[in-house]
């Protein structure tokens, strides 16, 4: 008996690949995906976005949604203060509403994407766990479930570890040297007015030697944050991460030197403290032309998040990608020739400036050089 075929597979319900499946959807291509989770409310979806004019809104007008997307922007998200370990005000700036990177729910994006697809298009709890080439540019691809499926377009969207890259390279991620720590402050005003006031009403850094706090207000007016330590590989692993109190003293060790307000942050944390080691693809990664298949987001081009690149480009990339296909009907390998060459240079030059970012958010005179940056572009 033959196995199920799909013209159109896309490994990954993330951002990338459900902006690809809407652009197909509105030139009338069909596109099946494939995701790990049980549903789309199986984990949360992270915090804000800022969802740049010359990538991400670009990628959302070509999707059809971008008035949809407008209406959930959070008002006042692109607020921004900058501060030293000792709390100083460095940099403050208001949102007037001009800004060309409005702030969304990575969630409530997630779920716009995925209202605007017919039902069924996504296969929840399909997870993958191999492809084969079986000649032609077709492949077949096996899930956890014993299953298979044949497709003539295999896309990886299936994120840093995605399992359809080493069809095209055998490059790893491998550890930038940071690891973030996620905390929570929900209801903010209310609970915690103080560590509310020090993020105010968008985006906060607050910057140190090889330490710092990425934090930023939510929609719902709860604080979530990002507390990065320039650490080894192994620094995650040196506590309990499930014992939240024991959690906390070992993160506010990195932070002993640090204004109380600051430290409150972690102090203050309510749920779990999570820890994220960061890691990134080579700079410049990229793949020979392999018949049938293709990457987008992070499994194309993995980078640290310092330059808020990461969701932009997957939209971006899933967006493209829809419209190459679209562009060249009946010809495969033209619409990936075409994406693939947008691609690699347009990734390269982000992932080098996420790398850039990284060490200039960290220096010794840290936050001297993102003040400058800033100020750059007055």
């Amino acid at each position: 008996m033959p196995l199920p075929h799909h013209p159109i597979a896309v490994v990954g319900a993330g951002l990338g690949g459900l902006a690809l499946a809407r652009v197909l959807h509105v030139h009338g291509i069909e596109a099946a995906l494939f995701d790990l989770d049980d549903s789309p409310a199986a984990r949360t979806q992270g915090g804000m976005l800022d969802i740049h004019e010359e990538s991400g809104q670009l990628a959302l007008r070509a999707a059809g949604l971008h008035e949809e997307f407008s209406a959930l922007v959070h008002p006042g998200g692109q607020a921004l203060r900058i501060l030293d370990k000792d709390a100083v005000v460095h940099r403050e700036e208001s949102d007037d509403g001009t800004g060309g990177r409005p702030e969304i729910d990575r969630g409530e994006l997630r779920d716009l994407l995925l209202r605007s697809l017919p039902g069924g298009t996504v296969r929840w709890g399909a997870k993958v766990t191999g492809a084969r080439a079986l000649g032609g540019g077709r492949h077949e691809v096996t899930l956890t479930d014993g299953t298979a499926f044949t497709t003539d377009l295999l896309v990886g969207a299936d994120g840093a570890w995605s399992r359809i890259r080493s069809l095209l390279s055998d490059a790893r991620p491998a550890y930038t040297g940071v690891s973030f720590v996620e905390v929570d402050l929900p209801e903010a005003d209310v609970r915690h007015p103080a560590s509310a006031k020090v993020v105010g009403d968008g985006m906060l850094f607050a910057l140190g030697a090889g330490r710092g706090f990425l934090a930023h207000r939510e929609s719902d007016g709860s604080l979530h944050m990002y507390v990065a330590v320039e650490a080894g590989e192994e620094w995650p692993a040196g506590v309990d991460f499930t014992d939240a109190a024991a959690a906390k003293a070992y993160v506010m060790a990195e932070f002993a030197d640090w204004d109380p307000s600051l430290r409150a942050l972690i102090a203050d944390a309510e749920g779990p403290l999570v820890p994220r080691r960061i890691h990134a693809l080579p700079v410049g990664h990229r793949w020979p032309r392999v018949a049938g298949v293709t990457l987008l987001g992070d499994a194309a081009h993995l980078m640290s998040p310092f330059a808020g690149e990461g969701a932009n480009l997957a939209l971006l990339d899933g967006a493209e990608l829809g419209l190459a296909l679209a562009a060249h009907p009946g010809d495969v390998e033209a619409a990936l020739a075409a994406y693939e060459e947008r691609l690699f240079p347009r990734s390269e030059a982000a992932a080098a400036d996420s790398a850039r970012s990284g060490r200039l958010l960290f220096r010794p005179d840290a936050p001297r050089g993102l003040v400058e940056m800033f100020a750059a572009h007055d």
